[in-house]
């Protein structure tokens, strides 16, 4: 891999796992259980699952791409957005986070193994690198207000803290 191929990499996974500006992401969702994640006020539009939900939507969507496949894009956005505010039983809701941290994971081998500059065939002016990017800053943006959520509901700070470690 290349010097400036490795320096962008590094800083992708960095961004990918949430470090620096702010905590991992796995950090502000491993303790949240099912009622949590469901809870919903009327001022705010999602719960922390349709968050999350969301978020896997996006993230698997754009791996597809970064992976070169040519993913089906939605009709219209509402459809990355789950219509159930919360998941059904506690499994439900850890399969979700497993599926989104899987997601990350998937992306942070992909930033440490591919050529990230390298145009895809499929989507001219967009590479992979592009791509990952732009699952960090997504799933960045959503655990901010998945914070804002905790906060409302008095389930802040998570158990390893609130701070960047």
């Amino acid at each position: 891999m290349e010097q400036s191929n490795k320096a962008f990499s590094d800083a992708l996974v960095k961004s990918l796992k949430g470090e620096r500006g702010h905590l991992p992401i796995k950090n502000a969702l491993m303790d949240i259980n099912a009622e949590l994640a469901g809870k919903s006020k009327s001022e705010l539009p999602y719960s922390i699952f349709q968050l999350v939900k969301h978020m896997i939507y996006w993230q698997d969507f754009l791996l597809l791409m970064a992976e070169g496949k040519k993913p089906k894009p939605p009709a219209h956005v509402s459809e990355s957005w789950p219509e159930e505010a919360g998941p059904g039983s506690e499994e439900e809701w850890q399969r979700t986070i497993d599926s989104f941290l899987q997601g990350i994971e998937l992306a942070i081998t992909m930033a440490q193994t591919v050529q990230l500059d390298k145009p895809l065939e499929n989507f001219p002016g967009e590479t992979p690198g592009g791509l990952l990017r732009n699952i960090a800053s997504h799933n960045s943006y959503h655990l901010g207000e998945i914070v804002v959520l905790r906060r409302l509901f008095s389930s802040w700070p998570p158990p390893t803290g609130g701070y960047p470690a």
